[in-house]
C-alpha cells in the first residue's frame, strides 16, 4: 500500500475476535444493558456521523474527500445535473468546495476510489474491495431474499447467454469500451418501471460487474467505460478472502457507524443493501461481543431494536450534553440522509418523496427537490435548477416545514448556504421566484 493511503486513516474494521484481541473494546465483552439516550442526541449523532455537522474547510483536500467516502462508506453516483450530479452535491454538502478534478483523479488515476454497484451505482473506497470481492465470488447467490426474483432471473440470464458473456469479455481484452462499442449491443425499449438495462449487452455488463469480471474504469461524458479488473485495480488492492460471516460482521459495523443509530432493517437497506444472510443474527453476534449496543430512546414509540456502535457510545453521551456544532446543508435527492424514506420519517419527521419520478400533476414541491437540513432538523426543501448558459442558480420554489424555526437569522443562514452552493456550481447569481416562505422572505431576498 502506498504511503499516501495512510494519511488520516482510521483503523480498518475487523472481525469480532480481532476487535477484542486488539483492544478496540474497552468495556466488558459481556453484552451490557441498552444505552439510554434521547431523540435529540440520536439525531445529532446521525448528522455528525454523516459529516453534516461542524465547520467545513474553505477548500477540501483529496484526502478529506477520500476519508468522507470511507466513513459513509458510499456516495450514490447519479450524473443527472438539473442542479448538479448527485455525488458531487453530496460530497460538497459534507466537505465544502472541492475540485472535480480531484475526485476524477481519486477514481480514475490513483484509483483510491471505485465506482461500483451496491446495488445502485456508487462511489466506494478501493480499500473495501475484499467486501465486494466476497459478494462477487458468490453472485448471484449473494443476493438475499429481499431481492425477490432477481437472483433467479440472474441465474437464468447467465445460463442462457453464456456465448454473449464470452464475446463481451473477449472484446474487453482489447481495451476499455463504451456500451455502444460492443458489437452485440442493440438498444431495445425499456418497459415502464422495469429495472432491467436497455439491451442484452448492458444487462450482461451489469451481471459481470456484480460478479467481478468487469469494472467501470472511466467515463466519456456520462457514458461508462467498461474494462477488466486485472488491468484497472491497483497492485496494492487487498485480495484478502473474507468468509460470508466476516463480510456480514464488517459490513454491519460500517453501516451502523455511518448511520449513527439504526434498526436492523435500516442496516440491511443501507450497506451492503440486500446482501446479508441474516441481519438479526449478525447484530446479535456483534452485541454479544460488545461491538454494538442496543439503544433505548426516551419517549420513543419505535418498535424493535435500535443499535449504536461501541466506538460511538461516548460521542452519543457527549451529544446528549449539548456538544454539537450545527450548520445548514443542501442535500441531493439521492443523499445518504434520505436514502430510506421511512427512516427520514421515523427519525426526523421528514416526509420526503423523490417527485422527479411522479407525474407533474402529482408533484407537491417540484421536479428536483433538495432537502434543507439545519442542525438536527430538516427545516425545508428547495426546487431549483442550474442555468449553465446564464451562469445562475434558479430557485423555482422554497418551502418551510411546518415546524421550521422562525427566529431571526435562520433565513440568512439558508441564503448563505445557497450562495456558497451557487459559487461551487460556477453560478454568478441566484434568482428567486415569489414562492418562498414568508417567515424567511426578508432574509432570503
Amino acid at each position: 500500500m502506498p504511503p499516501e493511503l495512510q494519511i488520516r486513516r482510521q483503523p480498518p474494521l475487523k472481525s469480532s475476535l480481532d476487535y477484542l484481541e486488539a483492544g478496540y473494546v474497552a468495556r466488558s465483552a459481556m453484552a451490557r444493558a441498552p444505552v439510554q439516550t434521547t431523540l435529540q442526541a440520536v439525531r445529532r449523532l446521525v448528522v455528525t456521523k454523516q459529516h453534516l455537522a461542524g465547520k467545513r474547510p474553505n477548500r477540501a483536500t483529496p484526502e478529506l474527500v477520500l476519508s468522507t467516502v470511507r466513513d459513509l462508506p458510499y456516495v450514490q453516483w447519479d450524473p443527472v445535473s438539473v442542479v448538479a450530479p448527485s455525488h458531487l452535491q453530496a460530497l460538497w454538502a459534507r466537505v465544502g468546495s472541492f475540485r472535480g478534478s480531484d475526485l476524477d483523479r481519486l477514481l480514475w488515476k490513483d484509483r483510491r476510489l471505485l465506482q461500483h454497484w451496491i446495488p445502485f451505482a456508487s462511489v466506494v473506497a478501493t480499500e473495501d474491495f475484499p467486501l465486494y470481492a466476497s459478494l462477487m465470488r458468490r453472485y448471484p447467490e449473494s443476493l438475499s431474499d429481499s431481492w425477490g426474483s432477481q437472483r433467479a432471473r440472474a441465474r437464468t440470464f447467465l445460463t442462457k447467454h453464456r456465448d454473449l458473456r464470452t464475446r463481451v469479455l473477449g472484446e474487453l481484452r482489447g481495451g476499455p469500451l463504451q456500451l455502444d462499442q460492443f458489437k452485440d449491443h442493440a438498444r431495445t425499449k425499456r418497459s415502464a418501471g422495469d429495472w432491467q438495462p436497455s439491451s442484452a449487452v448492458s444487462e450482461m455488463l451489469w451481471h459481470l460487474l456484480m460478479s467481478g469480471q468487469v469494472m467501470v474504469v472511466g467515463h466519456d461524458g456520462n457514458q461508462n467505460l467498461w474494462g477488466l479488473p486485472r488491468a484497472f485495480l491497483p497492485s496494492w488492492t487487498s485480495r484478502k478472502v473474507l468468509s460470508e460471516t466476516e463480510v456480514d460482521l464488517e459490513a454491519a459495523q460500517k453501516a451502523i457507524r455511518a448511520l449513527g443509530v439504526a434498526t436492523p432493517r435500516e442496516v440491511h437497506r443501507y450497506f451492503i443493501r440486500g446482501c446479508y444472510r441474516d441481519i438479526q443474527a449478525t447484530l446479535d453476534t456483534l452485541v454479544a461481543d460488545s461491538l454494538v449496543h442496543r439503544v433505548v430512546v426516551d419517549g420513543s414509540s419505535i418498535k424493535g431494536q435500535q443499535y449504536v456502535h461501541e466506538q460511538d457510545v461516548d460521542r452519543l453521551n457527549d451529544l446528549s450534553g449539548g456538544r454539537f456544532s450545527p450548520r445548514v446543508a443542501l442535500l441531493p435527492p439521492f443523499d445518504n440522509m434520505v436514502y430510506d424514506q421511512s427512516r427520514a420519517q421515523r427519525l426526523f419527521n421528514f416526509d420526503y418523496v423523490r417527485e422527479q419520478f411522479l407525474p407533474e400533476a402529482k408533484r407537491r414541491f417540484g421536479m428536483w427537490v433538495l432537502p434543507i437540513l439545519r442542525g438536527e432538523q430538516f427545516v425545508g426543501r428547495m426546487d431549483a435548477r442550474l442555468d449553465k448558459d446564464r451562469r445562475r442558480l434558479e430557485v423555482k420554489a422554497l418551502f418551510a416545514e411546518l415546524d421550521a424555526p422562525t427566529g431571526r437569522g435562520v433565513g440568512s443562514e439558508i441564503r448563505e448556504e445557497i450562495d456558497r452552493f451557487a459559487a461551487f456550481l460556477g453560478a454568478d447569481s441566484v434568482t428567486f421566484t415569489s414562492r418562498i416562505p414568508s417567515i424567511w422572505k426578508s432574509e432570503l431576498q
